[in-house]
């Protein structure tokens, strides 16, 4: 009983810490960009995309770190939020422009992630039986069909309501008064966006902040040590009652909901949404597995930290301009060599153990002083 009060106290300053140390993040760059010139447009223009894939990184680490299940579809589930979010955003926008922004973008984030949400249900019942590769070839699967239909999608309203297509086609019959809301594989334009300035970055910030809050309850959790137990032996897990195909329903639900809301910052911070394979292809899928695998598999905060570094190196090398993506590929390579070496590993952890035991002792001799 002991051991398991240490391990929860232990748990929960962690969460602590990671919680505080964003909040200090937030504060000091609130400050900085309050003060004319002391942060970039190139540094501005990093801040909402960082927070987006903050939000993909803890949530696919639900899947694949935490359950130990291997998707390659986290893009598809983006991609519906995104669509939802835009398509909403631009059809308020046209049928009751005076509606206060902040009240459109709850209801573009809320429904986003809901709807993807939705899709996890709809993948999830299917595959409940899958795992390892059978699983990542379903979940790819997914990713690339979502991402082709929306590309076909085009929406208008006129004066007899909303005209849907499906198909390379325009839509004919429409009224005099037609508004386009989604133009096909142009997609959406014309939606309010939230750029990198104090109020965007606040908002962006927010959103990564209750994401991450949520995914740490939920993982320190009973379900998530659940979760946890299915990870380490299904058949243990199943013979000591837990019902294995709830727990993984529920995490892939989970994971896609706040990937839809990853998906609607995403398409928000650009005022554009196109359904292409870069954007939410599989492509988008392997990039944000890769966020996952560097930051350790089930480490949130190593998750947090490889997003935030993996979306700052890409500009950081743009002054090789044509050799970017090579030397992006080949320090990305080097990472992972790190992050594999058993000596590196145990380098690390030894270090690590060293801190650990030096605040021990500090705690130590503070409380007999």
């Amino acid at each position: 009983m002991e051991n398991k009060k240490i391990h929860m106290r232990a748990s929960t300053r962690k969460k602590i810490l990671i919680l505080s140390g964003m909040l200090i993040a937030f504060i000091i760059l609130e400050v900085l960009l309050n003060i004319p010139g002391a942060i970039s447009s190139q540094v501005k223009g990093l801040l909402v995309p960082i927070c987006y894939n903050i939000i993909l990184a803890v949530s696919l680490n639900l899947t694949v770190g935490i359950l130990g299940d291997l998707s390659l579809g986290h893009a598809g589930f983006m991609c519906v939020g995104a669509f939802v979010g835009a398509f909403l955003s631009k059809y308020i926008g046209i049928v009751a422009p005076d509606m206060p922004e902040a009240l459109s973008l709850l209801i573009a984030f809320l429904f986003g992630g809901l709807f993807a949400a939705l899709f996890g249900v709809l993948v999830g019942i299917p595959v409940l039986r899958l795992h390892g590769d059978y699983l990542a070839i379903v979940t790819l699967a997914f990713g690339e069909i979502i991402w082709n239909v929306f590309q076909s999608v085009s929406v208008a309203r006129d004066s007899n309501g909303l005209h849907f297509s499906l198909g390379t086609g325009s839509i004919s019959g429409l009224q005099a008064d037609a508004e386009t809301i989604v133009n096909g594989a142009q997609g959406i334009s014309g939606f309010g966006r939230i750029s990198g300035n104090s109020v965007g970055f606040a908002i962006a910030f927010g959103l990564a902040f209750v994401s991450v809050w949520l995914v740490l309850n939920l993982i320190h959790s009973r379900t998530g040590r659940a979760v946890k137990a299915i990870r380490d032996n299904r058949i243990a897990a199943e013979s000591v009652g837990i019902n294995i195909k709830k727990y993984k329903l529920l995490i892939i639900v989970v994971s896609a909901f706040f990937a839809g809301i990853a998906g609607v910052l995403y398409s928000h911070s650009t005022g554009l949404f196109q359904a292409t394979q870069s954007d939410y292809g599989y492509i988008m899928s392997i990039n944000i597995l890769v966020f996952v695998v560097l930051g350790g598999m089930s480490s949130t905060l190593g998750s947090m930290i490889a997003a935030i570094v993996l979306t700052i190196l890409p500009e950081m090398l743009r002054f090789l301009k044509d050799y970017r993506l090579l030397i992006y590929a080949v320090v990305l390579i080097g990472m992972m060599l790190f992050r594999s070496n058993p000596t590196l590993k145990n380098f690390t952890d030894s270090i690590k153990m060293k801190i650990k035991s030096l605040f021990a002792k500090k705690k130590g001799s503070a409380e007999n002083g």
